[in-house]
């Protein structure tokens, strides 16, 4: 009898399971909750509810980091433990904070707000004015993209009476001024994007109905979004609005609260931070103008004022090379913060402009190896005194969160986190494998000393969307894995960050296919160098990183013992028309386009399962409030290799949107499946 593999690269859309992408129908429902029930089987019990306990536990110490930022002079933190699992929102003052203990004073209680609500609320984002006791929280239900906009008074520490409100949806808003809101919003009739994001900047005046505000400026639907944001520097407080015209280009203009403008003249694949008179520019390609080409990945810097005039007389702030690339940079208080990886390791940079020229300084007392992480301390550039926060840490060494003031003093330490895990005979090295292609991609290992031949090891990587993977302390994998002798392995795939564009352009649309490559070279390396056998490698990835897992399965089966697969995209046929599936194409390609499906073929692993392999056992997780990566990717795919007669688990909560969970012992839970089910799957009884 022959097996149904459909849909097939022969026939892409006969497809028998859309039924599983109605997020909330009955049959759907009922699917999920006896794949759970015999995920949870299987893999759940005493040894499960230690493991989750212990994680959960963890995530809840006391002795954590509460992280911070400043708003006018206090210091605000949204905290959660066991007994604030949807956490708090609370404040106090540096001085306070310094304590080893220091005394918080609660704003809102969302555990107290969800029960008196009957509403499965978190706290999503906080937006507040300089010199307003006013902020509009973003309450998304179960942790979902979407939130519902709420006016609250940090005085009163009570929502306003008749206040801003909005329905739930994609977006948010900033203010103008104490009544008046620069709304961002996908609510409303014709106010998404086929992405599903805002289509619009309104204008939305207290006591108005959101349907009364005015547009100041809109993007077109096959655009990804339009957003705005206010430079409170600038005297008349300057709006900048944008439209995303995909996730890597964009059309900026300048204005007012009367609307755009000026449009900058400036190509669309750029990244910019304005502030005050000042401009930084990144292009992603190489940039001529003015009879001068700049370098693509260089950081140039500008007056605003002089560009307007016409001026292109750029300053030259960062040069790119083959493996020194920029990561990122913000102002504060008048100067540049330049985050840059050269072959991997951190390093930051200070330039400060004049009239004249500028000048560059590096950021001084922080370590040139493991992960450093820097950010602005003031939630508003027009409060800050230029006081910086560094995160210090790497596999084995908890994160130190440092303070800078003024973004020149020496770092002093702040808080350290507890260590988790023993770390005792462990080792960070690092290693390059050569890809299909040759190039050498490179990987961070952590475990035991020395080559056993039959380490159990944990793979993971991202490979996309110019995101850098960092070998941070990991609690859960260090405490689950390493200490009870395991290793653990991140790989730089292409499509990454790590080394500029031309690192992300080499795994991006048509090249995806060779992310994919280097995670199997990666894996075979770890075997050639007697670290392990195929058979015991198990590897996991999320979202983006799910095409990578599920490519494992149908391209590299071999090359791998065991495979978890979370909040996956997975069919590259559909994608575009699954919730925020059409903002992904600049990565991945577009399904609908003859040409650039022919390459999305070749990685859209639900249409090349085939019948007869020798696939290694998978888990395939998801949650149902995801509403950025469509949970139905997950489902069929778990339902077809089920029926292809193939080892797949599927496992989805009901809450914890793009994420594990909607708090620590969702997380430490969701996390806690996924060890179990890839320890007994590569044969790893822990002693």
């Amino acid at each position: 009898m022959s097996v149904d593999d459909r849909p097939t690269l022969s026939a892409p859309d006969d497809d028998p399971w859309l039924w599983l992408e109605e997020i909330e129908g009955t049959q759907p429902l009922d699917f999920v909750e006896r794949q759970n029930q015999l995920t949870l089987a299987a893999f759940g019990g005493a040894a499960f509810e230690r493991d989750r306990d212990i994680l959960a536990a963890i995530y809840d110490r006391p002795d954590n980091i509460p992280y911070v930022s400043r708003r006018g002079s206090d210091l605000h933190n949204v905290w959660k433990d066991a007994t604030n699992p949807r956490g708090l929102w609370r404040r106090t003052t540096m001085e306070e904070f310094r304590k080893p203990h220091p005394a918080w004073e609660t704003i809102l209680d969302i555990d107290q707000l969800a029960a008196s609500e009957g509403e499965d609320w978190l706290l999503s984002q906080i937006t507040t004015m300089p010199g307003s006791s006013r902020a509009i929280l973003s309450l998304s239900r179960g942790g979902s993209d979407a939130v519902t906009l709420r006016e609250f008074d940090l005085a009163t520490k009570s929502f306003v009476a008749d206040g801003f409100t909005l329905p739930e949806a994609k977006g948010g808003a900033d203010w103008l001024d104490a009544d008046t809101l620069l709304l961002s919003s996908a609510h409303g009739e014709d106010m998404a994007t086929s992405s599903g994001y805002a289509r619009t900047v309104r204008l939305w005046r207290r006591g108005q109905k959101v349907e009364q505000a005015s547009v100041l400026f809109e993007a077109s639907v096959s655009d990804m979004a339009a957003y705005c944001y206010v430079d409170r520097i600038t005297p008349n407080r300057t709006i900048w609005f944008g439209r995303m015209l995909d996730f890597f280009n964009f059309s900026v203009s300048i204005g007012d609260q009367t609307g755009p403008l000026a449009r900058l003249d400036l190509p669309t694949d750029i990244e910019l931070q304005a502030h005050g008179d000042w401009l930084a520019i990144k292009p992603r390609s190489d940039w001529s103008v003015a009879g001068r080409t700049y370098k693509a990945d260089a950081v140039l810097g500008i007056s605003l004022s002089a560009f307007l005039k016409g001026g292109r007389e750029f300053a030259v702030l960062f040069e790119p090379a083959p493996r020194r690339a920029i990561q990122g940079f913000f102002w504060v208080a008048g100067r540049l913060v330049l985050s840059i990886l050269d072959e991997l390791r951190p390093r930051f940079e200070i330039c400060t402009p004049s009239a004249t020229t500028w000048s560059r300084e590096t950021l001084p007392g922080l370590p040139q190896i493991g992960v450093v992480d820097v950010w602005a301390l003031d939630r508003h550039a027009s409060e800050s005194n230029g006081d910086l926060l560094a995160n210090v840490q790497d596999p084995l060494t908890p994160p130190s969160l440092l303070l800078m003031e003024r973004g020149v003093a020496s770092p002093t330490v702040l808080k350290q986190a507890p260590k988790t895990f023993t770390a005792d005979g462990l080792v960070v090295t690092q290693h390059e494998a050569i890809s299909v292609d040759g190039e050498r991609i490179p990987y961070v290992q952590t475990g035991p000393a020395g080559e056993t031949g039959d380490a159990p090891v944990y793979m993971t990587a991202y490979g996309g969307f110019a995101v850098s993977v960092k070998p941070y302390y990991h609690a859960s994998l260090g405490k689950l894995w390493l200490e009870r002798g395991g290793t653990i392995v991140q790989a730089n795939l292409r499509g990454g960050g790590e080394f500029g564009t031309r690192w992300h352009d080499a795994g991006r649309l048509a090249s995806k296919k060779l992310s994919h490559d280097d995670f199997a070279a990666v894996a075979a390396d770890l075997v050639r160098r007697g670290v392990t056998s195929a058979k015991r490698i198990a590897a996991q990835g999320g979202s983006n990183g799910g095409i990578l897992i599920t490519n494992m399965l149908v391209r590299y089966p071999e090359r791998f013992g065991a495979l978890f697969c979370t909040i996956p995209l997975i069919d590259m046929r559909r994608y575009t028309k699954l919730l925020a599936g059409a903002s992904w194409i600049a990565e991945y390609g577009d399904p609908d386009k003859p040409d650039e499906w022919e390459w999305l073929k070749t990685y859209s692993a639900y249409h090349n399962v085939k019948a007869g392999q020798a696939y290694p056992p998978i888990l395939i997780a998801t949650t149902r409030r995801d509403d950025r990566v469509h949970p139905g990717h997950a489902r069929k795919m778990a339902a077809k290799l089920q029926a292809m007669g193939f080892e797949a688990w599927f496992y989805e909560p009901a809450a914890g949107g793009h994420g594990y969970g909607k708090d620590n012992k969702e997380r430490a839970g969701f996390e806690v499946l996924g060890y179990r089910f890839l320890k007994e799957k590569i044969g790893w009884t822990e002693g």
